[in-house]
Parts: C-alpha cells; sequence; structure tokens
C-alpha cells in the first residue's frame, strides 16, 4: 500500500480519536473528509499530493457547511430547560415577605436561600408573587388583598 493512502488512513483516526477524547462534533467532521479522501486516494493512485491537499480542503469545507446547515444545534431538548436556571424556576410562586420592600428594593427567603428582589413597597408579612427575573433579581408584585 502506497504511504499516502495510510497517512491520509492515519489522519483520518487521528480525527476520530481526536472527537472522541474532546466531543464537539467538529473534529468528526474533519475527519470523514479524511476518510473520504483516503477512499479517493485509494482509488485514483495517480493523484499528486496537493491535487489530495485540495480534495481534502474542499471535502472539510463541505462537511463542516453540511455540520452547521443540518446538525449544528439539534441537540436533545431538555425535560427540564430551566434545570440550572434557578431564578426562573421561581417565576409565578408565591411567598411572604420576612423583610419589607423599601424604596423598590428588599430581600427574600425561599427555602434556604435569600433573594433580591425588586418591587412596589410593601411591609413585612405582606404574600407576594414572583413576576419576573434579571438575572439573579426577582421582580415581586404584592397579591390583592393580602397585606
Amino acid at each position: 500500500m502506497r504511504i499516502e493512502v495510510m497517512v491520509w488512513a492515519g489522519l483520518a483516526l487521528l480525527l476520530f480519536a481526536a472527537e472522541a477524547m474532546a466531543p464537539g462534533a467538529f473534529m468528526l467532521w474533519l475527519g470523514l473528509a479524511a476518510a473520504a479522501t483516503f477512499v479517493i486516494v485509494l482509488l485514483a493512485p495517480g493523484m499528486t499530493v496537493l491535487a489530495q491537499v485540495i480534495a481534502f480542503a474542499v471535502l472539510s469545507v463541505v462537511a463542516i457547511l453540511i455540520w452547521q446547515r443540518w446538525f449544528r444545534g439539534r441537540g436533545r431538548s431538555s425535560d427540564q430547560p430551566k434545570l440550572n436556571r434557578r431564578a426562573e424556576q421561581l417565576v409565578g410562586q408565591v411567598a411572604v415577605l420576612v423583610e419589607p420592600i423599601v424604596d423598590g428594593q428588599g430581600r427574600l427567603q425561599i427555602a434556604d436561600a435569600f433573594w433580591t428582589i425588586r418591587g412596589p413597597d410593601a411591609s413585612a408579612g405582606t404574600r407576594v408573587r414572583i413576576a419576573s427575573t434579571d438575572g439573579m433579581v426577582l421582580t415581586v408584585e404584592p397579591i390583592a388583598g393580602a397585606e
């Protein structure tokens, strides 16, 4: 077997191994381009090294365009999309103010965590609903008739 055939096979295996060690689906496509170049060089024994490199470059670009067009961003959808967004999980919950809201700012305790809150001034003991979040700051609104 010719040396350039072995080089393309080795490059394809090396790229597949790199993908296995650091998955990200990028090296996979370059590995596929190297494997396709291996097959081309195997079937066309008279190709120059320059033609082989050009074929690999073109196949790499095509493979990456295919990845971007059809496969990028098509991961599994989570059954818990807010799993690592604790503040967003709290929207809609009702809590009782332990400390008053003064000048539109305050703190709220939910379970064992204290949250910075914004909302209309209200006294301690008022029931509030968490309306939205801005980062880790919760926006609350008093529940009508509860004070």
